[in-house]
Protein backbone atom coordinates (compact mmCIF):
# COMPACT_ATOMS: atom_id res chain seq x y z
CA UNK A 1 0.00 0.00 0.00
CA UNK A 2 2.52 2.36 0.54
CA UNK A 3 4.27 2.29 -3.06
CA UNK A 4 0.52 2.68 -4.45
CA UNK A 5 0.16 5.49 -1.33
CA UNK A 6 3.86 6.70 -3.36
CA UNK A 7 2.21 6.60 -6.76
CA UNK A 8 -1.00 8.50 -5.97
CA UNK A 9 1.45 11.49 -4.28
CA UNK A 10 3.80 11.05 -7.27
CA UNK A 11 0.94 11.62 -10.06
CA UNK A 12 -0.53 14.52 -8.28
CA UNK A 13 2.45 16.15 -7.09
CA UNK A 14 4.92 15.34 -9.76
CA UNK A 15 3.63 14.38 -13.57
CA UNK A 16 6.55 14.20 -15.29
CA UNK A 17 8.57 11.97 -13.18
CA UNK A 18 5.41 10.37 -12.44
CA UNK A 19 5.31 9.71 -16.47
CA UNK A 20 9.20 8.62 -16.72
CA UNK A 21 8.40 5.94 -13.26
CA UNK A 22 5.38 4.44 -15.36
CA UNK A 23 7.72 4.03 -18.36
CA UNK A 24 10.41 2.15 -16.12
CA UNK A 25 9.96 -1.58 -15.70
CA UNK A 26 7.90 -2.77 -12.74
CA UNK A 27 10.59 -3.56 -10.19
CA UNK A 28 12.03 -0.22 -10.56
CA UNK A 29 9.02 1.69 -10.08
CA UNK A 30 9.28 0.49 -6.66
CA UNK A 31 12.60 2.75 -6.31
CA UNK A 32 12.17 5.31 -8.52
CA UNK A 33 8.15 6.25 -6.70
CA UNK A 34 8.92 6.31 -3.68
CA UNK A 35 12.34 8.28 -3.94
CA UNK A 36 9.92 11.04 -6.27
CA UNK A 37 7.37 11.39 -3.44
CA UNK A 38 10.08 11.87 -0.81
CA UNK A 39 10.89 14.69 -3.10
CA UNK A 40 8.12 16.04 -3.12
CA UNK A 41 7.54 15.71 0.50
CA UNK A 42 11.20 17.59 1.23
CA UNK A 43 10.55 20.06 -2.19
CA UNK A 44 7.24 21.28 -0.31
CA UNK A 45 8.38 21.52 3.39
CA UNK A 46 9.73 25.14 2.67
CA UNK A 47 6.86 26.42 0.80
CA UNK A 48 3.88 25.31 3.34
CA UNK A 49 4.60 27.97 5.83
CA UNK A 50 5.35 31.45 6.37
CA UNK A 51 8.14 31.04 9.12
CA UNK A 52 11.41 29.47 9.01
CA UNK A 53 11.48 27.81 12.24
CA UNK A 54 8.85 25.47 11.14
CA UNK A 55 9.84 24.87 7.72
CA UNK A 56 13.33 24.05 9.19
CA UNK A 57 11.63 21.33 11.70
CA UNK A 58 9.78 19.55 8.46
CA UNK A 59 13.10 19.28 6.85
CA UNK A 60 14.42 18.34 9.85
CA UNK A 61 12.03 15.47 10.24
CA UNK A 62 12.80 14.31 7.20
CA UNK A 63 16.35 14.45 7.95
CA UNK A 64 15.87 12.29 11.18
CA UNK A 65 13.60 9.78 8.94
CA UNK A 66 16.79 8.97 6.57
CA UNK A 67 19.28 8.62 9.65
CA UNK A 68 16.87 5.91 11.29
CA UNK A 69 16.27 4.63 8.17
CA UNK A 70 20.31 4.09 8.10
CA UNK A 71 20.17 2.40 11.30
CA UNK A 72 18.14 -0.19 10.47
CA UNK A 73 14.91 1.21 11.95
CA UNK A 74 11.87 3.57 10.49
CA UNK A 75 9.47 5.85 11.74
CA UNK A 76 5.71 4.75 10.34
CA UNK A 77 5.28 6.97 7.18
CA UNK A 78 3.84 5.60 3.74
CA UNK A 79 6.55 7.46 1.67
CA UNK A 80 9.60 6.53 4.69
CA UNK A 81 8.10 2.74 4.65
CA UNK A 82 8.40 2.41 1.13
CA UNK A 83 12.52 3.75 1.28
CA UNK A 84 13.40 0.91 3.26
CA UNK A 85 15.74 -0.38 0.01
CA UNK A 86 18.00 2.84 1.05
CA UNK A 87 21.55 2.09 2.12
CA UNK A 88 23.33 4.19 4.12
CA UNK A 89 24.99 5.91 0.97
CA UNK A 90 21.72 6.45 -0.22
CA UNK A 91 20.70 7.69 2.73
CA UNK A 92 23.79 10.52 3.00
CA UNK A 93 22.76 11.51 -0.47
CA UNK A 94 19.17 12.11 0.19
CA UNK A 95 20.14 14.49 3.65
CA UNK A 96 21.94 16.40 1.78
CA UNK A 97 19.44 16.78 -1.08
CA UNK A 98 17.28 17.82 2.15
CA UNK A 99 20.12 20.37 3.50
CA UNK A 100 19.91 21.81 0.24
CA UNK A 101 16.53 22.12 0.42
CA UNK A 102 17.30 24.79 3.12
CA UNK A 103 18.22 27.46 0.75
CA UNK A 104 14.12 27.64 -0.48
CA UNK A 105 13.29 28.61 3.07
CA UNK A 106 15.04 32.16 2.89
CA UNK A 107 15.11 34.95 0.96
CA UNK A 108 18.75 35.18 0.49
CA UNK A 109 20.50 34.99 -3.04
CA UNK A 110 22.86 32.20 -3.87
CA UNK A 111 26.46 33.55 -2.62
CA UNK A 112 27.93 32.68 -5.71
CA UNK A 113 28.28 30.44 -8.86
CA UNK A 114 29.73 27.53 -6.74
CA UNK A 115 26.70 27.39 -4.35
CA UNK A 116 24.61 27.78 -7.07
CA UNK A 117 25.72 24.92 -9.08
CA UNK A 118 26.05 22.86 -5.97
CA UNK A 119 22.33 23.37 -4.76
CA UNK A 120 21.20 22.45 -8.54
CA UNK A 121 23.47 19.35 -8.40
CA UNK A 122 22.03 18.55 -5.10
CA UNK A 123 18.74 18.94 -5.49
CA UNK A 124 18.63 17.04 -8.58
CA UNK A 125 21.68 15.10 -9.57
CA UNK A 126 21.18 13.60 -6.08
CA UNK A 127 18.13 12.21 -6.56
CA UNK A 128 19.25 10.68 -9.76
CA UNK A 129 22.40 9.18 -7.99
CA UNK A 130 20.13 7.58 -5.27
CA UNK A 131 18.08 6.15 -7.72
CA UNK A 132 20.67 4.60 -10.13
CA UNK A 133 22.46 3.03 -7.40
CA UNK A 134 19.39 1.29 -5.91
CA UNK A 135 19.16 0.12 -9.30
CA UNK A 136 22.09 -1.59 -9.85
CA UNK A 137 23.90 1.10 -11.22
CA UNK A 138 26.48 3.69 -10.45
CA UNK A 139 26.54 7.36 -10.70
CA UNK A 140 29.61 8.58 -13.06
CA UNK A 141 30.97 12.05 -14.51
CA UNK A 142 28.36 11.18 -17.37
CA UNK A 143 25.23 11.24 -15.05
CA UNK A 144 26.42 13.26 -12.68
CA UNK A 145 26.22 15.81 -15.70
CA UNK A 146 23.06 14.38 -17.16
CA UNK A 147 21.54 15.10 -13.62
CA UNK A 148 22.99 18.77 -13.04
CA UNK A 149 21.47 19.91 -16.59
CA UNK A 150 18.48 18.07 -15.51
CA UNK A 151 18.17 20.18 -12.74
CA UNK A 152 19.04 23.50 -14.08
CA UNK A 153 16.36 22.95 -16.90
CA UNK A 154 13.61 22.52 -14.22
CA UNK A 155 15.13 25.40 -12.21
CA UNK A 156 15.13 27.55 -15.21
CA UNK A 157 11.18 26.86 -16.17
CA UNK A 158 10.81 27.84 -12.06
CA UNK A 159 12.30 30.90 -12.32
CA UNK A 160 8.94 33.20 -12.44
CA UNK A 161 7.34 31.32 -9.67
CA UNK A 162 10.08 31.65 -7.38
CA UNK A 163 10.34 35.29 -8.20
CA UNK A 164 7.01 35.58 -7.41
CA UNK A 165 7.57 34.65 -4.03
CA UNK A 166 10.08 36.88 -3.21
CA UNK A 167 13.02 34.91 -4.10
CA UNK A 168 16.39 35.65 -5.93
CA UNK A 169 16.63 32.44 -8.01
CA UNK A 170 19.53 33.47 -10.33
CA UNK A 171 23.14 35.42 -9.83
CA UNK A 172 22.79 36.99 -13.17
CA UNK A 173 18.81 37.32 -14.99
CA UNK A 174 20.56 39.07 -17.82
CA UNK A 175 19.87 37.53 -20.78
CA UNK A 176 23.41 36.60 -22.32
CA UNK A 177 24.27 35.02 -18.55
CA UNK A 178 20.91 32.74 -18.99
CA UNK A 179 21.68 31.72 -22.53
CA UNK A 180 25.34 31.15 -21.43
CA UNK A 181 24.25 28.87 -18.53
CA UNK A 182 22.24 26.62 -20.23
CA UNK A 183 24.91 26.43 -23.24
CA UNK A 184 27.33 25.35 -20.64
CA UNK A 185 24.86 22.35 -19.54
CA UNK A 186 24.24 21.22 -23.04
CA UNK A 187 27.95 21.20 -23.79
CA UNK A 188 28.55 19.00 -20.77
CA UNK A 189 25.98 16.41 -21.76
CA UNK A 190 27.48 13.43 -22.50
CA UNK A 191 27.36 11.86 -25.69
CA UNK A 192 27.23 8.42 -24.03
CA UNK A 193 26.55 7.80 -20.52
CA UNK A 194 26.63 3.47 -20.31
CA UNK A 195 23.89 2.91 -18.18
CA UNK A 196 22.34 -0.52 -18.68
CA UNK A 197 18.55 -1.54 -17.75
CA UNK A 198 17.47 -1.18 -15.23
CA UNK A 199 19.01 1.43 -13.71
CA UNK A 200 18.80 3.23 -16.86
CA UNK A 201 15.06 4.03 -16.06
CA UNK A 202 16.92 6.65 -13.33
CA UNK A 203 17.78 8.62 -16.47
CA UNK A 204 14.07 8.74 -17.44
CA UNK A 205 13.34 11.80 -15.24
CA UNK A 206 15.32 14.20 -17.28
CA UNK A 207 13.00 13.58 -20.79
CA UNK A 208 12.21 17.15 -22.33
CA UNK A 209 15.38 18.75 -20.30
CA UNK A 210 17.41 19.41 -23.41
CA UNK A 211 14.62 20.77 -25.24
CA UNK A 212 14.19 23.58 -22.83
CA UNK A 213 18.11 23.88 -22.17
CA UNK A 214 18.08 24.41 -26.00
CA UNK A 215 15.35 26.84 -25.42
CA UNK A 216 16.89 28.98 -23.32
CA UNK A 217 20.19 28.98 -25.26
CA UNK A 218 17.85 30.57 -28.43
CA UNK A 219 15.45 32.87 -26.19
CA UNK A 220 16.41 33.44 -22.70
CA UNK A 221 13.63 35.55 -22.28
CA UNK A 222 11.12 32.88 -22.26
CA UNK A 223 12.71 31.90 -18.83
CA UNK A 224 11.44 35.27 -16.89
CA UNK A 225 8.24 35.01 -19.20
CA UNK A 226 7.65 31.64 -18.07
CA UNK A 227 7.70 30.14 -21.60
CA UNK A 228 10.23 27.65 -21.54
CA UNK A 229 8.59 24.91 -20.99
CA UNK A 230 7.94 22.52 -24.33
CA UNK A 231 4.70 20.97 -25.13
CA UNK A 232 4.10 18.09 -23.27
CA UNK A 233 3.93 16.03 -26.72
CA UNK A 234 7.65 16.92 -26.81
CA UNK A 235 8.51 15.36 -23.38
CA UNK A 236 6.38 12.07 -24.60
CA UNK A 237 8.66 12.10 -27.48
CA UNK A 238 12.09 12.26 -25.66
CA UNK A 239 10.52 9.91 -22.69
CA UNK A 240 9.64 7.35 -25.30
CA UNK A 241 12.86 7.52 -27.32
CA UNK A 242 14.85 7.13 -23.61
CA UNK A 243 12.56 4.05 -22.60
CA UNK A 244 12.88 2.28 -26.12
CA UNK A 245 15.92 3.28 -27.79
CA UNK A 246 18.09 4.09 -24.62
CA UNK A 247 18.56 7.97 -26.05
CA UNK A 248 19.20 10.10 -22.81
Amino acid sequence: MSIQACADLVARGDPGRFRAAMAAPLAAREVLLPLYAFNIEVSRAPWVTEEPMIAEMRLQWWRDALEEIAEGRARRHEVVDALGFLDAEGATALDRLIAARRWDIYKDPFEDEAAFAQYIQRTSGHLIDTALRALGGTPSAATEAIGYAAGLARYLVAVPALEARGRVPLLDGRAAAISSLAEEALRAWPGRHGVAMPARAALFEVAGAKAILKRAVADPMAVAEGRLEPPAGREKLSLMAAAFLGRI
